[in-house]
């Protein structure tokens, strides 16, 4: 093979050096591979569950809003702790209760007469504790990973979310037929492994002078996040990319109109597989230093594929722009992820990983109610089209005036230098006392 065909392969490979060389980094990546598969079989075992107990659309549908104030609440306070408290411990415990949850749901599952309150509560104790989890997850990757390899570690992040996104609904699809019960069984086992796992992860204490979890630190950690404009454009983009252009809400109807009802399920997942093969071939972007700009590069190519979807004349172009959707999607989200573990102190990094899930939680939420408010107004593809179109507006006009975004470079910024020097003393060997 030339040695140009040689290098190309090599920069569209995995890298693997995170797990080579952090074994707190294996132990949390596979506690995160089995997880991932049982919340993701729970995520379609309740609202079928509830479809079935009730045959309600607003049933179902109230479901998610039950779980929405547990994340916003949860999700801050999660923040705030992981930068208070030893973030092993934090992790552990909200994997304990998020078994219990779990368990809680499977024997509801198994009664003669399961009860409908069960699982509204059990929906919004369970997402209050992965609120509380997620900071503390988010941030410990920025202690057992190298400061040049928090790149790879996003790329290998984002593999292990999207084929869990692909493989585990299906197998949940398969597994609430036969049995709601053994799908929560099946999510019970998963974090009892992952317990075993996570245990041997070695303690992970939050800094001595490190403020108490208070509304007082809460306000600080987000007075920090504003102070620097470079993260403040990470929040943005995203958001203004996920409010004007997200729309799987409108998939049911998209496939109606495509006369291909039966072909819903791959809208769904072609997006998630858009975004595996970028994982897949992403470790070029450990090469990319200007982070910023990848971001709006990306966030660009996003709405452009979601306004394409809107002229595709057949399923499978629709199904194509899905997936050019969702690879662009997830090389944002590797870039921004990048910039946060490079960037932000050890200090701080649970409180903005709280504010970072609110970000990208409720961004789609958001995106799907405006899809659905212009499909009213002027059809599926006007909402498209029109959506994708003000998603480019959108981030291009963010790009103008962020400057401080824009122009971000890895190689010169200080706050990224500051920390890649910081975590190197603190790996490096002291010298011994004479």
């Amino acid at each position: 093979m030339p040695s140009a065909a040689k290098r190309l392969f090599r920069h569209l490979t995995l890298d693997l050096s995170p797990l080579r060389d952090s074994r707190d980094y294996r132990l949390l990546f596979a506690s995160g591979v089995i997880t991932m598969f049982g919340t993701m079989i729970s995520m379609v075992a309740v609202p079928y569950q509830m479809k079935e107990l009730t045959d309600s659309y607003l049933a179902v549908g109230l479901v998610s809003l039950a779980e929405f104030v547990p994340m916003v609440v949860c999700g801050l306070w999660g923040g705030a702790i992981a930068d208070a408290l030893d973030r092993r411990k934090i992790i552990v415990l909200s994997e304990l209760g998020l078994l219990v949850t779990s368990a809680a749901l499977m024997v509801n599952a198994l009664l003669p007469d399961p009860q409908v309150w069960v699982l509204y509560v059990m929906g919004a104790v369970s997402t209050g504790i992965a609120s509380l989890q997620r900071p503390s997850l988010e941030a410990v990757i920025q202690q057992v990973v190298k400061h040049e390899q928090q790149s790879a570690a996003a790329v290998l992040s984002s593999l292990r979310w999207n084929f869990g996104a692909i493989v585990a609904p299906a197998l949940g699809g398969l597994l609430v037929t036969w049995s709601t019960g053994a799908a929560y069984a099946i999510d019970t086992l998963t974090f009892v492994v992952s317990m075993f796992l996570l245990w041997r992860v070695r303690s992970l204490p939050a800094a001595e002078d490190a403020a108490p979890a208070s509304l007082r630190s809460l306000v600080d950690g987000v007075r920090y996040a504003v102070s620097r404009r470079d993260l403040t454009g990470t929040y943005l983009v995203d958001m203004a990319a996920m409010v004007f252009a997200m729309a799987t809400a409108l998939f049911p109807f998209l496939a109606e109109e495509l006369r291909t009802p039966q072909a819903l399920g791959l809208l769904y997942s072609a997006s998630a597989i858009g975004a595996l093969i970028a994982s897949v071939t992403g470790r070029w972007t450990a090469r990319v230093h200007r982070h910023g700009l990848g971001v709006i590069v990306a966030a660009t190519l996003w709405g452009v594929a979601v306004a394409l979807t809107a002229l595709a004349p057949n399923f499978w172009l629709v199904f194509v722009c899905i997936a050019l959707a969702g690879a662009a999607d997830m090389i944002s989200g590797i870039f921004r992820i990048t910039m946060w573990n490079q960037t932000i102190p050890s200090e701080y990094r649970g409180r903005l990983a709280g504010i970072e899930l609110l970000s990208y939680a409720s961004g789609p939420m958001l995106g799907n109610a405006r899809a659905g408010l212009m499909a009213g107004f002027g059809g599926v593809p006007f909402s498209l089209g029109s959506g994708g179109v003000l998603c480019v507006a959108a981030v291009l006009a963010l790009a103008a005036t962020l400057p401080g975004f824009r122009r971000y470079d890895a190689r010169t910024d200080e706050n990224a230098l500051r920390e890649k020097a910081r975590r190197e003393a603190a790996a490096a060997p002291t010298e011994p006392v004479a």
